[in-house]
């Protein structure tokens, strides 16, 4: 629906605003047949949320819970139609909770969702009397040289979430701060004291959005691997050429330390086709030969990765 919006407008609206009106519409319709039930990595007001209202609008209703874990169980145990998790960082890379939750369930990856992150230090205090800062530990990283230059000496504390970061600062105030986003600071009554403090501009979070099946192919796709290869010489190598010899451009590659035997590991490949696509099935066929262990997380519609509201 969204491509088709883009390739037909001619104005006066641009394209980020038709997308905008047209997922609320879809969303408003799906809550009339029954309201949809999304699970994200909470509590409300974290980039995972933002990301989720990104993904399904406001009309659906919305559960927090507490971990990463938490949301694929909410799937899994049907207590959410979906669930929202992230999986990478432009800056600080992989979110390795998300890649080992992977190797222990079912459930598959049906879209994702790209979501430009800005960091922002708020607190109920003046600046000069900030000695200690709530933050989620990636976010630490992505802030670090503004850290070392602007913030010396505080206590960097990592917390489960960049809301729940903003929730403490609000409750304990004395000396304390927290880096979030904008809606966490409303929602927290914070003062917003230095704006986009990550170190790089364009920061940007990957997320997933996790279902017990993924579509159809819709012409422009991408697909996820989760795989593990025989422990000898040349056993990636052999198996990556799968996807070279049918043309297949692999778009990341992870690995993971595997939890069944010591200094074995998990890979983690996406790459761009459906897994029903005929060219596909023959790159996964030969990929299997080599692999000791072969699961196709999901394929699904490939987002754009130039933001959108």
């Amino acid at each position: 629906v969204f491509d088709h919006i883009r390739a037909i407008n001619k104005g006066p609206l641009d394209d980020t605003a038709l997308v905008a009106i047209y997922r609320e519409i879809m969303s408003a319709a799906l809550a009339l047949e029954r309201k949809p039930r999304i699970a994200f990595f909470g509590p409300a007001a974290t980039f995972t949320h933002q990301a989720a209202r990104k993904r399904f609008g406001s009309s659906v209703e919305f559960v927090a819970v507490e971990t990463i874990k938490d949301v694929f169980e909410a799937v899994l145990r049907a207590q959410a139609d979906y669930g929202v998790v992230p999986i990478e960082n432009s800056t600080e890379g992989a979110v390795t909770y998300t890649l080992d939750e992977f190797a222990d369930t079912p459930l598959k990856i049906c879209a994702e969702v790209y979501l430009e992150v800005s960091h922002n230090l708020m607190s109920a205090v003046p600046r000069s009397r900030i000695r200690v800062i709530y933050s989620h530990p990636q976010v630490f990283g992505q802030c670090r040289r503004w850290l070392q230059r602007e913030m010396p000496g505080c206590d960097l504390v990592p917390v489960t979430s960049t809301a729940r970061a903003a929730e403490m600062a609000a409750r304990e105030k004395r000396n304390t701060a927290a880096i979030a986003s904008r809606l966490a600071a409303e929602t927290h009554g914070l003062r917003m004291l230095a704006s986009d403090i990550q170190d790089l501009s364009g920061n940007t979070t990957r997320f997933l959005v996790l279902a017990r099946r993924f579509g159809r192919p819709t012409g422009d796709d991408k697909t996820s691997l989760l795989f593990s290869v025989r422990h000898e010489a040349g056993a990636l190598y052999r198996a990556l050429s799968a996807l070279k010899a049918y043309g297949l451009n692999m778009t990341k590659i992870e690995s993971r330390p595997s939890k069944a035997k010591a200094w074995e590991y998990l890979f983690f490949v996406d790459f761009v086709g459906h897994a029903e696509d005929p060219r596909v099935r023959l790159a996964l066929n030969k990929l299997e030969k080599h692999c000791s262990l072969l699961t196709v997380l999901g394929s699904y519609p490939k987002a754009p990765e130039h933001i959108e509201a």
